[in-house]
């Protein structure tokens, strides 16, 4: 086929403006908010979304010549660090009175729109003054900066190619109807073959059979590039395949054949992509790989399973929870922070600090995910492409799942909301996005006297969890805060869904780097790597990094003086003091890790040490394995090393944000304004008010067990206090029996039959309660309301659709969880 010529790339497509151009019909909604924020860092409720969008289109329709907007972002700009914490009557040093806040705290706004008539992006900032919203600045981006891709946009993709006569001709082809023909929509990575005015995204491709049949077991032969704002087809590419074998068995010699082109790179626009490609067309696999269990009952080749039913395991808190929520605000376990939506972060947790017996400690200001990137490693054109930021370019949070009750979240649950503008201006609202629940953590801290008369003590660990799951595409990540008794941070990322597929030919092999997960269905090799943004506040605003490399003993072998048995290992430390050593490498072989220390704030009365929080890697503290110069490399340079550290130069806007740069899709380098920029600089990091910018993720190799539905791939990143605490912080938490726990069979063991089955429970085991497991929260309790849900008013907010998370049976795998066990000897 011929490929649709690259001048229809420029802005001779008709782009349709009526939905943009039309004022927003919200009738009961004015540009005048009575009371803006109860937190200074609370995120924009649905009502101010309204109020602002109707400001920027008055704004724009009177001063400007942009004839139709296209919204794209909205969101809070965030005071100074000093005037929040002075407004919150934190300290800024622990043991000295907070500052006085002598002026009024400025409620500001940031919002992003396209002309969709030019294609131009701009940047509004507006302030609230009085009871209005008023722009303060309109500043259009330079040419080929594209904020970040709506929803609207993603979904709109399938439509666009479901509906585009060529594709309709190309899936005819191989059999396929109009309505059999799905796509994700992506970034378009890089691709320089097209001008930089226009916003782009590829598609990839699958065909679907029945409404909710797994599509992503029939992937399709091509890629096409969308205009997103005309959302019109402009190319289509072709990908190559590699020589095959007659049985397609995964031999050495077949993991290493040939492609069917002689290089790897890109074909122009003039060429016919399906002969570049030097192969045929090729029919979607057919056989269906289901996930869904009534689907893959009826599914063909299916055996009935042979697990046994699970009997019901609940987590009741008879008394209620432990913690307690002002608005976005928490207290928990002499824990308190601010939990906030954000559609680019999800979760933004911020100005965290621990009641360490009477005395207020300030231990982070911030903490979010601030990006990622999943570069996939074949080199055949178009899959390059494929390295999307789902942060900088979708925005984790508009992405999040509408959470339920019971399946994602398992006890008593408190759900916080999640608001992000519409392309219209309209809020798009998602009821449940948030999720905060306590849970047992198993053994908290136990020593047991083993000498005669001696006790034994045991504890178990209540933790808090703040999370959230969101779903890009085909792939699910579920972020989990932790906070612990024991002073303790975590943040768990569990990757699920499906793997991103393409489709071999019949006896072709996957390749060098590629899995065959199932017949015909390549899953090719790729990373997912986080950037975890770190704004400490470690006894104060003023901290420091402290690396340290566990090794043994230097110059000191085996029948030295000073290391005779050979034994001696030791810790090297070094303090890093300008943003030009910011940039550092992981070592595992010296186990190295990173320590954010406050030496303003005086010594451990025992050790002698600066107090401090020690992060651990819990996964894989990974970086790029693209070549230097790579796309993704000059695009992701945040990624190459596993942890940054730079000054925090505010800005008005909420400080250093952003690794990649504040614009990301369609890049080609990162900014100066993103973490490789500021560490060029010779800025002091020592004792100065920092921002820690963290990599960790996984190297992906599929197997035939993610498939068609992947079990969890878990990373962990902790924060651990180190020399803060004078001893264990968790020596307070009460060691209280759970009176509810019994034992699972009569005299301790499993009653049998004359066949050697074990009886039912009801045939002799005792059962210790009719409602299953009890959660006691012993400290009294704030209660969430019956729903757990804080509710916006509906009144012109659509609901963000949750992505089709399933109810479960009463056979659900549930927590149990106690507030500790005393044993006594």
């Amino acid at each position: 086929m011929t490929p649709v010529p690259s001048s229809t790339t420029v802005s001779t497509h008709v782009v349709d403006t009526s939905e943009y151009t039309k004022p927003l019909t919200a009738t009961k909604v004015s540009t005048k908010v009575v009371k803006p924020f109860a937190h200074p860092l609370d995120p924009l409720t649905s009502d101010e979304i309204y109020a602002i969008s109707l400001v920027v289109r008055k704004h724009v329709a009177e001063h400007t010549d942009v004839k139709a907007v296209k919204f794209i972002t909205c969101a809070t700009a965030n005071p100074p660090k000093r005037d929040v914490l002075a407004y919150l009557g934190i300290p800024i040093v622990t043991g000295e009175k907070p500052e006085v806040l002598d002026k009024d705290l400025i409620r500001k706004a940031e919002l992003d729109f396209i002309d969709l008539v030019t294609g131009d992006a701009y940047d509004v900032i507006l302030a609230f003054k009085g009871e209005d919203w008023i722009v303060e600045t309109i500043t259009k981006l330079p040419e080929g900066t594209q904020p970040q891709i709506s929803v609207q946009e993603l979904a709109g993709a399938e439509l666009a190619v479901r509906n585009d006569p060529q594709i309709q001709k190309l899936a005819a082809e191989i059999g396929l109807k109009p309505e059999q023909i799905y796509a994700d929509g992506w970034s378009i990575g890089w691709d320089a073959r097209f001008p930089k005015h226009v916003r782009l995204q590829q598609a990839i491709m699958f065909a679907r059979f029945s409404e909710h049949g797994n599509l992503y077991a029939h992937p399709l032969d091509f890629m096409p590039v969308l205009d997103s704002n005309s959302l019109q087809v402009i190319h289509i590419d072709f990908p190559p395949h590699r020589v095959g074998c007659t049985d397609g068995e995964e031999t050495e010699s077949a993991s290493e054949a040939a492609l069917s082109v002689a290089t790897t790179a890109v074909p122009s626009l003039t060429e016919d992509a399906l002969l570049a490609s030097g192969r045929a067309r090729l029919r979607y696999p057919e056989v269906a790989h289901e996930y869904l269990p009534d689907l893959r009952a009826n599914q063909p080749g299916v055996k009935a399973s042979t697990r046994e039913p699970l009997k019901p395991l609940h987590v009741l808190q008879p008394e209620g929870v432990t913690f307690e929520m002002n608005g976005n605000e928490l207290t928990w376990q002499k824990w308190k922070m601010h939990i906030a939506f954000n559609h680019r972060e999800g979760i933004a947790i911020s100005t965290v600090t621990y009641d360490d017996d009477g005395v207020l400690r300030p231990l982070l200001y911030r903490m979010s995910l601030v990006e990622m990137v999943v570069p996939y490693g074949a080199p055949e054109h178009p899959h390059p492409r494929k390295f999307a930021f789902d942060v900088g370019e979708y925005g984790i949070g508009t992405q999040a799942n509408d959470l339920t009750l019971g399946c994602d979240c398992l006890g008593r649950i408190h759900y916080l909301p999640g608001v992000y503008i519409g392309q219209d201006g309209h809020p798009t609202q998602i009821k449940r996005a948030i999720c905060i629940h306590e849970e047992d953590a198993g053994i908290l801290w136990k020593h047991t006297d083993y000498r005669e008369g001696g006790r034994a003590h045991t504890v178990r660990s209540r933790r808090l969890v703040v999370s959230m799951i969101c779903t890009v595409a085909n792939y699910e990540y579920c972020f989990y805060y932790y906070f612990y008794q024991d002073g303790g941070i975590e943040l768990e990322t569990k990757l699920t869904g499906i793997l991103n597929v393409y489709m071999l030919a019949p006896g072709e092999p996957s390749g060098p780097f590629a899995t065959q997960v199932a017949p015909r269905i390549g899953a090719q090799y790729h990373q997912h790597l986080f950037s975890v943004r770190i704004d400490p506040m470690i006894d104060g605003l003023l901290n420091s990094v402290v690396e340290s490399d566990v090794v043994a003993l230097a110059n000191a072998p085996t029948g030295s003086k000073e290391n005779w048995a050979g034994n001696a290992f030791t810790v090297e430390e070094r303090t890093l003091l300008s943003a030009k050593e910011g940039g550092r490498d992981y070592d595992f072989e010296k186990d190295r890790r990173w320590t954010i220390v406050n030496t303003g704030a005086g010594k451990h009365y025992a050790s002698g040490k600066a107090p401090g929080y020690v992060l651990g890697y819990r996964g894989f503290a990974g970086t790029l394995l693209a070549a230097p110069g790579s796309w993704v490399v000059r695009r992701a340079g945040f990624a190459t090393k596993s942890l940054w550290v730079v000054k925090d130069v505010e800005d008005g806007l909420g400080g250093r944000m952003w690794p990649a740069g504040r614009y990301v899709p369609q890049t080609t380098d990162a900014p100066e304004d993103s973490v490789e920029g500021w560490t060029q600089t010779e800025e002091s990091i020592e004792n100065e008010d920092i921002v820690l910018f963290l990599t960790l993720g996984v190297n992906h190799i599929p197997r035939p067990e993610d498939w068609p539905v992947m079990p969890v791939e878990q990373v962990r990143l902790t924060l651990k206090p180190v020399h803060f605490f004078d001893a264990n912080p968790s020596l307070d938490v009460p060691g209280l029996k759970d009176s509810v726990s019994a034992m699972a069979f009569e005299n301790g063991t499993s009653k049998s039959s004359s066949n050697g089955i074990s009886n039912d429970p009801a045939n002799g085991t005792p059962n210790p309660s009719t409602n299953g497991t009890l959660n006691h929260s012993t400290n009294g309790t704030s209660n969430p309301t019956s729903n757990g849900a804080s509710e916006h008013s509906s009144d012109g907010t659509s609901d963000h659709l949750s992505n089709g998370t399933p109810g479960h049976s009463n056979n659900e795998t549930l927590n149990h969880a106690s507030n500790g066990t005393l044993c006594c000897a």
